[in-house]
């Protein structure tokens, strides 16, 4: 069984509901195929006596609990009689609701079941970024009221470095002695380098889907992964066919069929000429707000100054796409790339879009929004992030070049950590950081 790092949070948010009357309900959001149905299953069974799980997609005839009067008594009363031998045990049992869009009512009545208190509520489903008019399927729902106030909302990713780390079998103490070099003047011995070094390129390959990820850690056999990476992208590009909407349907696809394209070049900017050749915003804007959206993919922006708070310098028309787990990316780029990766022989633009594409995830499952800074034609840094209220900056390189960009910004914003993340050991010379490039995992 994976070991998540949200199942603290589901204990947190459980903690608060009995010892502080949360009188607030839980969502889980996050793309398709990163576990949240596993998640709550294995929580629900483990820290409630009684679990009653709901999908109104396998069952749709469950919706009818939640038709007529929303009052909580009558809600749990038409439970038992739509689900026989169910026990409800006030302060012991969870009720899960899945893929809580096909269900308008359920999503309405979860502002009067989170202030009633006596069970514990957590709902989650497919593609929740969307707004209800981005979505075309026929069977989503739109809510008469959306429970605003009455639900913590926690997004789940694919496995991070750490989690994939649990999953092969290292424990807490095995990482913690990693940590011990991170911002550390002592090097970590050589041995230990390549060995995480490799692991984290296998990590690049693999993904962080917990499918992938355990059939991998049980078999270990990359051909029976990729197909589990090929049905995941198989099941995206469905997604897509049903959800987008209208000639929608295409111009998403085509978006982000062009993702691993663009990060391929040497400019990683979003440039929608990559898509179609002489288009712009007003004919694929929509369908890149649809992609982010849904969570298929992750944007980092472009910032006109690297000055808190960063959202307020960005510049929502210049932006990358990163894809949401590079264990996909791989995939889409093809078996003879994986290897290349795996091997550390991969070369030219490529090979530093994925470098991005795996920090820029990383970054995102450490809790960060990506923004990206480029004053001029000579010089970028990657990514920009909000610590300990400044700006700091982090450079990545696939290799250990040098890095004037990142000397640049040193000098001119004097930012009190500087990261650059490379294939070579740790070093600290100065507020520059020189990192592995797996301990990000640490930032």
């Amino acid at each position: 069984m994976l070991k998540r790092k949200i199942y603290n949070d589901l204990l947190e948010w459980k903690r608060m509901r009995k010892e502080e009357n949360l009188k607030k309900c839980l969502l889980l959001k996050g793309a398709r195929q990163v576990g949240k149905s596993y998640i709550i299953e294995k929580f629900g069974k483990k820290e409630y006596e009684s679990y009653i799980p709901i999908d109104f997609f396998k069952q749709p005839e469950l919706k009818g609990i939640f038709n007529g009067d929303l009052n909580p008594d009558e809600v749990y009363k038409r439970l038992t009689a739509y689900i026989p031998n169910i026990k409800l045990i006030p302060g012991r049992t969870l009720i899960f609701l899945d893929e809580i869009q096909r269900c308008g009512n359920a999503r309405t009545a979860i502002k009067f079941l989170a202030q009633d208190m006596r069970y514990d509520i957590i709902s989650s489903g497919s593609l929740l970024g969307l707004s209800y008019g981005e979505d075309d399927d026929e069977g989503t729902e739109q809510p008469e009221s959306v429970p605003v106030g009455y639900e913590t909302q926690l997004t789940l990713y694919s496995l991070d470095f750490e989690e994939f780390l649990w999953a092969y079998g290292y424990d807490d103490s095995a990482i913690d002695y990693i940590r011990s070099y991170y911002l550390s003047e002592e090097q970590i011995p050589e041995a230990l380098h390549e060995k995480y070094e490799s692991l984290f390129r296998e990590y690049m390959v693999v993904g962080g889907m917990p499918e992938a990820v355990a059939d991998f850690a049980k078999h270990k056999d990359y051909n029976r992964v990729n197909k589990i990476q090929n049905d995941i992208l198989n099941e995206y590009k469905d997604d897509i066919s049903k959800h987008a909407k209208g000639k929608e349907k295409q111009l998403v696809r085509m978006c982000y069929d062009a993702v691993p394209k663009q990060l391929a070049k040497e400019q990683k900017k979003f440039q929608y000429s990559t898509v179609e050749r002489g288009q712009t915003r007003r004919k694929f804007g929509g369908s890149i707000q649809w992609l982010k959206d849904s969570e298929m993919v992750n944007a980092c922006y472009n910032i006109h100054e690297p000055y808190l708070p960063l959202m307020a310098n960005s510049n929502e028309d210049q932006f990358k796409l990163y894809v949401n787990d590079t264990g996909l990316l791989s995939c889409m780029y093809g078996y003879e790339t994986k290897l290349a990766i795996l091997n550390n022989t991969i070369k030219g633009n490529a090979r530093g879009g994925i470098y991005e594409n795996i920090i820029s995830e990383c970054l995102i499952k450490r809790g960060y929004k990506l923004y990206y800074y480029k004053p001029d034609h000579q010089h970028e840094i990657e990514f920009l992030i909000e610590k300990n209220g400044e700006v700091l900056p982090v450079e990545v390189k696939a290799g250990n070049n040098v890095t004037p960009s990142l000397n640049s910004f040193i000098e001119t914003f004097k930012p009190s950590t500087a990261f650059k993340l490379i294939g070579g050991r740790n070093g600290i010379v100065d507020s520059k950081a020189t990192l592995p490039h797996y301990m990000v995992m640490f930032i």
